[in-house]
């Protein structure tokens, strides 16, 4: 009963549009109120504080400034430049930009929605003015935005980590092979649509435009490589890389002239705006998997499952269908939080590697940002590239095969993300 009115009251409220971090609030409060702990509603603050104060999640805000931080200081025009030099002469020349351009912009905001509002004016914008239809540019837009959050540095991860008690130089490691494939997975597919349709095409870079962008490219790419090398050579924790990441930015800003007061401003309004909305989503999902395990739903649920199959790759079936749901309703951090500490024990009893498990739930809720009818990568992308939202939700619905191919490759070949993590780090 606790989970039902938990889960009913939490989705019907984001249903209807209110915001995701007072639903899960608002749920939470019901559920106490209409059950037994009706005179015990001080827990609430306790799991509330209990949720939060975890070192771990230092490092939220400082991945998510390092990404506003590039955005200010325009490294997203950097980054998209680049990228054009070396693949915009080829077919869907600007469709494999907007997906290159993904990939590196993913080193640096480990955001989706960064990449949609960053990006996505540009990308949009550039491939309008070359012809391509308007629905086409968003959808792809929205789509290659998934390769954000699994290329470390990776806000999803660092709570996936935090929640599943699995180091963060792991998770990170887990996700390039993932992010690469997501990545190629798209451009294959841009290749196949070019042989079937006809996309504008542009001349080939000079060797001096190739020169120049890429020396702006590289100096872009030394945000993830100040955090990746830092941590996983333990010169530092994952919290001071992200400090290191927005030093390294606002050095970049000065050298590039590109900075302002405003800029900053603006920036350090947005990642105070992000980090408190998602800490008290992370409070209130605390005091949520208190009430389910108070209730023992991982244990029914999990006793459920193994009822109807005691086989492993049917369980994976069904887990991916359930989160892809899931994904299509909710947004990734709340999900998580949600889905995460229910899933944990059943997938221990399934032998499913946790590492392995991360990957893919954040792809397969990730998926779910350009998913119809809630995504909210699709609102973003409608909003900033000016295309109707009822055109961009049909002309999403093809880019979602390659993806949903790369997530059963994931699930079904666990050593696609486990064998760099091991090779480096060694087997857990």
């Amino acid at each position: 009963m606790i989970a039902l009115i938990l889960f009913a009251g939490f989705i019907g409220l984001i249903l209807v549009g209110i915001p995701v971090s007072i639903s899960i609030g608002a749920a939470v409060f019901a559920t106490f109120l209409t059950s037994e702990f009706s005179d015990a509603t001080y827990i609430i603050p306790q799991q509330l504080l209990e949720g939060v104060r975890k070192p771990s999640l230092t490092a939220v805000p400082f991945f998510i400034m390092a990404g506003n931080l590039m955005n200010t200081v325009g490294m997203t025009d950097r980054i998209f430049n680049f990228a054009n030099s070396l693949v915009g002469h080829f077919k869907a020349g600007l469709a494999q930009v907007n997906v290159l351009a993904s990939m590196v912009f993913a080193g640096v905001s480990g955001a989706a929605v960064a990449d949609c509002a960053g990006l996505g004016m540009i990308e949009i914008k550039a491939m309008r003015e070359r012809g391509y239809n308007p629905e086409f540019a968003a959808a792809l837009t929205v789509c290659s935005a998934v390769i954000g959050p699994i290329i470390p540095p990776s806000i999803g991860l660092v709570i996936y980590a935090f929640l599943a008690q699995q180091s963060i130089e792991r998770m990170f490691l887990a996700g390039l092979v993932p992010g690469l494939l997501v990545g190629l997975s798209l451009m294959v597919f841009n290749r196949i649509l070019a042989t079937r349709q006809h996309f504008p095409t542009q001349e080939k870079a000079s060797r001096e435009t190739v020169l120049k962008t890429s020396l702006d490219g590289i100096l872009a790419l030394g945000a993830p490589g100040i955090i990746l090398g830092a941590i996983l050579f333990g010169f530092v924790t994952a919290t001071e890389a992200g400090v290191l990441a927005c030093l390294y930015t606002l050095v970049l800003g000065v050298l590039y002239r590109s900075i302002t007061l405003r800029g900053l401003y603006t920036a350090l309004s947005d990642t105070m705006m992000m980090t408190t909305i998602i800490m008290i989503i992370i409070g209130f999902s605390t005091a949520m998997g208190w009430l389910l395990a108070i209730d023992q739903v991982p244990q029914h649920f999990g006793n459920f499952l193994f009822d109807f199959t005691d086989d492993k790759n049917v369980f994976l079936a069904l887990m991916l269908v359930f989160i892809l749901l899931i994904g299509c309703v909710v947004e990734g951090v709340p999900a998580k939080l949600m889905l995460v500490p229910m899933l944990l024990p059943i997938i221990d009893q399934y032998g499913v590697d946790r590492v392995h498990f991360g990957i893919i739930i954040q792809l397969g809720l990730l998926i779910g940002i350009a998913t119809p009818p809630m995504g909210i990568g699709l609102y973003i992308v409608s909003e900033v590239g000016k295309v109707p939202f009822e055109r961009l939700a049909i002309a999403v619905i093809p880019f979602l095969v390659p993806l949903i191919v790369v997530l059963l490759m994931l699930t079904y070949i666990p050593q696609l993300t486990l064998w760099l993590p091991n090779l480096v780090l060694g087997p857990e």
